[in-house]
């Protein structure tokens, strides 16, 4: 008898680990180096690098761990991941190929007993809302990453800040949208993200975002505000977005982005032109952080 979890101990993680090694030694860094960040011995980076450790093809050929590896060996080489993010990151994908997926297949194969089940075996379940604010942090690290380093993106930052949220598949309230504590900020031509996200600190892009979810827009995950401008809601019409206004004297959200819905029920771009002492702003929401992020980057 044979765990799934033995799968991933003897046969996925040292893969991911040699991955990961030969990822931050392509960077420069030295072997003791690459030792702290992944917290393995010198001697094992060494047969890492080696070629000493046995790798599982199906792992070290599947384009998810390959993306994964790229991208946790650029962040943990360029410091803009930490090393719990890393194991965050990892822990998700061994999650999801749990569920269904290559764990699951490779489990059944050597668990002949498992077929019977229809693939609908779960050791874990991927759905639980650890896991769920697990995947909505780590989607929005991602697209935060991708809204720091986009050049001039402080220019589209509002005078009241902008906010990068996302929600849970099954968000009803602000405790359930994920967003940046304090908002982030043009600091000297910078945009500037003071703290990691948190659930439940944002409410005025996290309402836009819910409202637009109870007007039969589920669909919508993630929103970003940013400054209102004529010509940016025209090049996000001409990129091929539909927009949607809405009145800015609203005394019922909800009501007021529903009417806006209904005129354009594929609208991934609400705004409002503002009103006394209401600066005029819009919102950006897709499916998920990284996708509102690269309708922003594509602004610039």
């Amino acid at each position: 008898m044979r765990f799934a979890e033995e799968i991933v101990v003897e046969e996925f993680l040292p893969t991911v680990r040699s991955m990961l090694a030969e990822e931050l030694r392509d960077r420069d860094l030295t072997q003791s180096e690459v030792a702290d960040l992944l917290g393995i011995s010198q001697s094992a980076v060494s047969k890492y690098a080696n070629g000493e450790v046995e790798r599982n093809d199906r792992f070290l050929d599947d384009e998810r761990v390959q993306e994964l590896a790229a991208r946790l060996g650029e962040g943990l080489a360029d410091g803009s991941m930490s090393r719990v993010e890393a194991l965050i990151e990892i822990e998700i994908l061994v999650r999801r190929l749990e569920d269904r997926d290559v764990i699951a297949e490779m489990h059944e194969l050597e668990m002949p007993e498992l077929s019977g089940h229809g693939g609908d075996f779960n050791v874990h379940d991927p759905d639980s809302e650890l896991r769920a604010e697990e995947r909505v942090r780590s989607s929005l690290r991602r697209g935060l990453t991708i809204v720091e380093s986009a050049s001039g993106f402080a220019s589209l930052i509002p005078a009241v800040g902008s906010n990068l949220c996302e929600c849970t598949p099954d968000a009803d309230g602000i405790d359930d949208v994920a967003g940046v504590p304090g908002r982030i900020f043009d600091v000297k031509g910078q945009a500037t993200i003071p703290a990691d996200p948190e659930f439940g600190v944002s409410e005025h892009v996290a309402s836009i975002l819910l409202s637009a979810r109870r007007n039969d827009r589920e669909d919508l995950r993630a929103a970003l505000n940013v400054r209102y401008d004529p010509d940016l809601v025209s090049a996000l019409e001409d990129g091929g977005c539909e927009s949607a206004e809405f009145d800015a004297d609203y005394d019922d959200l909800d009501a007021a982005v529903g009417a806006a819905l209904r005129e354009h029920p594929d609208a991934t771009v609400l705004y409002h032109t503002g009103s006394y002492g209401i600066e005029p702003i819009t919102y950006l929401l897709g499916e998920d952080a990284e996708a509102v992020a690269e309708m922003a980057r594509g602004l610039l």
